[in-house]
């Protein structure tokens, strides 16, 4: 089963020893401590994932991981589909909260979620809620 964490603004995925940067990242990130090599220039507006290569044991900041059963290289497409914003290549902080907390107005400081249903819930459908989401207030 597949995995999906924040790191520095951005998402990480891994998937069968696989790890890949989804979005651009909205705060310095030491990769060297977070167990990868410097991807060097992210630009997640021509590319909006990448893979990373691991130099040593991987270390992710506290947080809330999400579970979620697409695997392969079809696992970063969907999450970049699904939570970057098209316009500036960084992930939505709403659409994470909606699907770590709920709606609620906290997510949860550390835990595993089932996220599973997130790579069922089809592409049309998905669109109303980040339409929804994402409108300006």
């Amino acid at each position: 089963m597949a995995s999906v964490a924040r790191l520095a603004g951005a998402l990480l995925a891994e998937t069968g020893g696989q790890y890949y940067l989804v979005g651009n990242t909205k705060m310095p990130c030491d990769w060297k401590a977070a167990g990868f090599g410097a991807p060097g220039t992210i630009d997640a507006l021509a590319q909006p994932f990448q893979r990373l290569a691991p130099v040593g044991t991987v270390s992710l900041p506290p947080g809330v991981r999400l579970r979620l059963d697409v695997e392969g290289e079809a696992l970063p497409r969907l999450l970049a589909e699904r939570l970057v914003i098209g316009r500036t290549g960084s992930v939505s902080e709403r659409l994470w909260n909606l699907i770590v907390a709920g709606g609620e107005a906290e997510p949860p400081s550390e835990e595993v979620l089932d996220a599973r249903w997130l790579g069922e819930v089809p592409a049309h459908v998905w669109g109303i809620v980040q339409d929804t989401v994402l409108r300006c207030r």
